[in-house]
């Protein structure tokens, strides 16, 4: 009897464990990261989730009267617009457009990291 009550309580204990992703359950634990912000690896891929749906080279003379962000030549053209859309400053044009709220903390901190840093095209 005592093993069996041993067994039992093993597995009610090793049940209600698992291997759950913690950045799922806990987003705001994530480290968002602003050292040495690249345009590569940390830029553009906020620009293609965000912003590419209107303003890649191919949508941008439909939707937004040519005002493309794909390379850095345009973005970093357009850094200073561009902070404040994303921050919904006064006097800009708050971006994302139709209805998506602002881009996320991190997302907004890292782009403007890589502006404050120059814009470097790295």
């Amino acid at each position: 009897m005592e093993k069996l009550m041993l067994v039992l309580i093993a597995v009610v204990v090793t049940a209600g464990c698992s291997w759950d992703d913690e950045e799922t359950f806990y987003p705001e634990l994530q480290i968002c990261d602003t050292l040495d912000v690249s345009f590569a690896m940390d830029v553009v891929p906020i620009m293609a989730m965000n912003c590419y749906s209107c303003h890649s080279n191919a949508n941008a003379p439909e939707f937004t009267s040519g005002f493309a962000l794909e390379d850095h030549a345009d973005v970093s053209a357009s850094s200073i617009r561009i902070v404040g859309a994303i921050n919904h400053n006064d006097g800009f044009l708050a971006m994302p457009r139709g209805g998506a709220g602002k881009l996320d903390t991190c997302s907004i901190n890292t782009i403007e990291a890589w502006v404050n840093s120059g814009s470097p095209d790295n």
